[in-house]
């Protein structure tokens, strides 16, 4: 069982992280028994966030009394000395624990420093101080501000998107964070679903000494698949970079990674979904996409107001509205039964 050690935080976590985004979709008792069986099988690093519904909740079922073995990592949204103080107060309460190993300020877009004018730092000092935080992290999908939160040297880790259909420019980052002794926390490291082999996955990452993919699971079949990865390490033999080749052939460049940055659409569009649709019907079981609510989800695209509001907000410089089309198109021939998309 590997472990990864995240920056100078002394923080040992295994391999395989466990991101509780996906339980809030599933009911509180199947929650709890998946959360249980990571654990016991292995996973002793869970991530959650205040702005993932119930997920708090669900973890704090599943670990209360027993947090003394896991790594607990938390988020939040607030922007406001005042709303991060209630944001903690509750996350400590809603997950059932005196503290928080690492929490992190959630999707930020810039990076807070003591005596910015904006408190937000001094907040986390003060979390720390009274012993309701142990370390300072953020997440972001700003390169530029990953970049500038490296450099200030203030905070502990940094968690941003990182998988094999990563550019030179995510490889740059994960180096530098090793040389700054900055623990780097990999989210999308399944790129939104969109990379559907296991293995290929895991192989991959396990070249990194020091960075830990947090996995998205809310099924125990895809559960079980990662703990045996935990009893063995994939090999990154050709047969799996074959595979990764394959991928990174189809999807490198111009496509929806589903961060959600560019919501919410006034329109009511899903982007994060609708934005993806032609490599989800080509890389996912189609009967849920197809069905009559994905069908009235994908409708929604002929209203959309050409505001450009996806469009600016895209930390990918995605021409959201045309992918949007361009999917939609898609969707249309595969519904008429005209073209299966390979």
């Amino acid at each position: 069982m590997a472990k990864i050690k995240l920056g100078k935080t002394g923080i040992e976590a295994e391999q395989n992280g466990f991101g509780a985004l996906p339980i809030q979709r599933v009911d509180k008792q199947s929650a709890v028994r998946l959360l249980r069986r990571a654990y016991d099988g292995g996973m002793n690093f869970f991530d959650t966030s205040r702005a993932y519904t119930d997920s708090e909740e669900k973890l704090g079922m599943a670990f209360e009394g027993l947090w003394d073995g896991i790594i607990l990592a938390s988020k939040t949204f607030a922007r406001t000395p005042e709303d991060f103080r209630a944001s903690l107060d509750q996350s400590l309460k809603t997950l059932k624990t005196d503290h928080i190993d690492i929490f992190q300020f959630h999707a930020t877009p810039v990076c807070y420093r003591p005596g910015d004018g904006s408190g937000m730092y001094e907040c986390m000092l003060e979390a720390k101080r009274q012993g309701k935080i142990r370390y300072i992290g953020l997440t972001t999908h700003l390169l530029g501000t990953a970049h500038e939160c490296v450099d200030s040297g203030l905070y502990d880790t940094l968690q941003f998107p990182f998988s094999y259909l990563s550019s030179e420019l995510e490889l740059e980052l994960v180096r530098k964070c090793k040389d700054a002794g900055m623990g780097f926390i990999a989210m999308k490291a399944l790129a939104g679903g969109l990379i559907t082999n296991s293995a290929a996955a895991c192989a991959y990452m396990s070249q990194f000494d020091s960075v830990l993919p947090i996995w998205g699971i809310q099924r125990e079949r895809e559960l079980e698949e990662f703990l045996g990865h935990i009893r063995e390490t994939p090999l990154l033999d050709e047969k799996l970079k074959t595979v990764i080749e394959k991928d990174r052939s189809e999807l490198t460049g111009d496509f929806c990674r589903g961060c959600g940055y560019c919501m919410p659409c006034p329109a009511e569009i899903n982007i994060s979904q609708c934005a993806r649709m032609s490599l989800l019907l080509r890389r996912a079981p189609n009967a849920g996409l197809l069905s009559e609510e994905g069908q009235k989800s994908m409708k929604r695209i002929e209203g959309c107001l050409e505001c450009g509001q996806c469009k600016s907000r895209c930390p990918y410089g995605l021409d959201t509205p045309a992918l949007l089309k361009k999917n939609y198109e898609d969707y249309k021939r595969v519904l008429a039964g005209k073209t299966v998309l390979n």
